[in-house]
């Protein structure tokens, strides 16, 4: 028979303080609103949404909002979960494609979802093909 700890039971934490280290999860609440640099340290936006695909139960791609000013040309992009890096701790993901890159990338605006399963799969092969590089 499987053994819990008691933690699993009371709800109380009775074991260390940081179970989850080395980082192995982390809630949808704490990635949405997450920076995004490239690796160069540049800002690349925000993590606003996740996208999970509902097949394999996986995030597939996080919504990430770059540029604009006082909500004027702000741009959304699909970017591959895979994609992205843990920066843990700078509580940041890490994307090593180039502000340039991603201005350059298909995106969206936040009053016109794309059709989500045709743009995703397109954004896809897109990302697949720029990491080629």
């Amino acid at each position: 028979m499987l053994s819990l700890p008691k933690d699993n039971f009371t709800g109380k934490n009775e074991g260390a303080l940081l179970p989850n280290s080395p980082l192995r999860y982390l809630t949808a609440s704490s990635v949405i609103g997450d920076k995004v640099v490239n690796s160069k340290g540049e800002n690349l936006g925000e993590i606003i949404d996740i996208m999970l695909d509902i097949n394999t139960g996986k995030i597939d791609y996080c919504v990430i909002e770059f540029g604009g000013f006082l909500g004027i040309g702000i741009k959304y992009f699909a970017i591959p979960f895979r994609l992205l890096q843990v920066d843990g701790d700078n509580k940041r993901f890490i994307f090593s494609e180039s502000k340039e890159d991603l201005e350059k990338a298909p995106g969206f605006d936040i009053e016109h979802w794309p059709d989500t399963n045709i743009h995703f799969d397109e954004v896809h092969g897109y990302w697949s093909f720029m990491g080629d590089d």
